[in-house]
């Protein structure tokens, strides 16, 4: 496959940045798709660690052209620190993206606050509020922020709106001429990257060059397909890719769908196979679950098949990568839901409905576990024969190969079991 999408199964966090950055050195062009920096991707290489908000995966590789295409939203204060950490680099960002602007992010604070027992659990980082303004056609592109006198005109207005809204919700109304004096300073630093990344990717894909195309959260948080409402704003699927981007959908020759071994979700919303004993803070801390973005602890389960078929279904998924096997070792008995039970019947989907998905307990599989420390090896038949097992039965019961396993954050802990891109 030469144009490949990383595509997120579960809540997110499941080690896209690290099986986007694995995959990125036999790349050409890594393309972000979607979100904002809500998201964030972890890449550990010889032993540093590099945390991802808004840039691609593939930033860290000078070789390779980076993409930030229509379908983000950015921030662009976070865009100048991010930037800042990264030497050298080739990067390319949408004059059709949107932008991130102070008072998004003091809306998506006031809009929280009101919400008090029925919060979503946002990042507050100002998401939400710039996408229902890009559904509105009241956000402010790109294209129009790198032109002083027109990000001038639109902030104005734009802002004397926002600021009777944040007055009506107990907030402090914002002062234009900081905001605009600090932000037409970062319109300077963004606009030398600019381009029709929609004319240039299709370029690429004339050229016959490699393209791996990454998301950011999982198809779970899919603001169509996920679990709504507590969801992200935008459609993390690999179906976005074509519209987010500006490419035919014929172009696009698979998705990679990453899960963990196990299942997390941050923030609030129902997660069936939660753990509520002390193993799950064993895992949390074994594999390090804390957010990128936020540092907020992750809630812990076991692996949901009925959430990774569901994926497979709304998303399409050609082959599995599963990350952080290594963390399940030393536990002897394991679990793998695979279906749920709903008012005393059995079904194999997600509910539409939040209530009837609350309601759903989970019927599980139990598998024998391993006690071998795996982080050291190198392929497929040197795990531990229960592992080789744990692998081949959730890939039976999702019906999709898998194609890399990792055992470890970094780089060289990742395996190849089938040569995909």
């Amino acid at each position: 496959m030469k144009r490949l999408v990383v595509v997120g199964t579960q809540w997110g966090d499941e080690g896209k940045g690290k099986i986007t950055d694995y995959l990125a050195q036999s790349a050409d062009v890594v393309v972000r798709y979607q979100g904002g920096n809500n998201a964030g991707h972890t890449v550990v290489f010889d032993g540093n660690k590099y945390s991802l908000h808004l840039l691609p995966s593939g930033i860290l590789n000078p070789k390779i052209e980076n993409i930030m295409a229509n379908g983000m939203v950015i921030n662009p204060k976070a865009f100048s620190e991010e930037i800042a950490k990264v030497k050298r680099f080739n990067l390319h960002i949408s004059n059709r993206a949107h932008i991130v602007l102070p008072y998004h992010i003091e809306l998506d604070k006031a809009y929280e606050a009101l919400k008090e027992d029925v919060k979503i659990g946002t990042t507050h980082k100002g998401i939400g509020p710039a996408y229902a303004d890009k559904s509105s056609r009241i956000g402010i592109r790109v294209s129009s922020f790198i032109q002083e006198h027109k990000f001038h005109d639109e902030l104005k207005h734009l802002m004397e709106i926002k600021n009777k809204e944040l007055k009506s919700l107990g907030s402090e109304s914002l002062d234009f001429d900081v905001v605009f004096n600090e932000y037409k300073e970062y319109a300077k630093l963004i606009a030398p990257y600019v381009k029709d990344t929609s004319y240039l990717l299709n370029n690429y894909i004339k050229e016959d060059k490699k393209v791996l195309f990454e998301g950011a959260q999982g198809v779970m948080l899919c603001l169509d397909h996920g679990t709504y409402p507590y969801v992200t704003s935008s459609s993390p699927t690999a179906a976005s890719v074509p519209v987010n981007t500006g490419i035919a959908p014929w172009l696009l020759e698979g998705a990679l769908g990453v899960t963990k071994a196990y299942s997390t979700r941050v923030g609030e919303g129902f997660m069936p196979t939660e753990i509520k004993s002390e193993l799950a803070n064993q895992i949390r801390i074994k594999g390090n679950e804390f957010g990128t973005t936020t540092g907020r602890p992750r809630r812990i389960g076991w692996l949901d098949t009925v959430v990774l078929r569901h994926s497979k279904r709304v998303s399409g998924l050609s082959y599995l990568a599963v990350t952080l096997l290594d963390v399940l070792s030393g536990i002897d008995e394991l679990k793998i839901a695979i279906s749920y039970d709903l008012d005393g019947q059995t079904i194999d989907y997600v509910p539409s409905d939040s209530d009837d998905f609350n309601r759903c307990k989970p019927n599980y599989i139990k598998l024998k576990g391993w006690s071998e420390d795996i982080t050291q090896v190198k392929s497929f038949e040197e795990l531990p024969k229960n592992a080789q097992i744990y692998l081949n039965t959730l890939s039976e019961l999702v019906d999709v190969d898998i194609a890399i396993f990792s055992v470890g954050p970094d780089r060289k802990q990742t395996i190849r079991v089938k040569d995909i891109f």
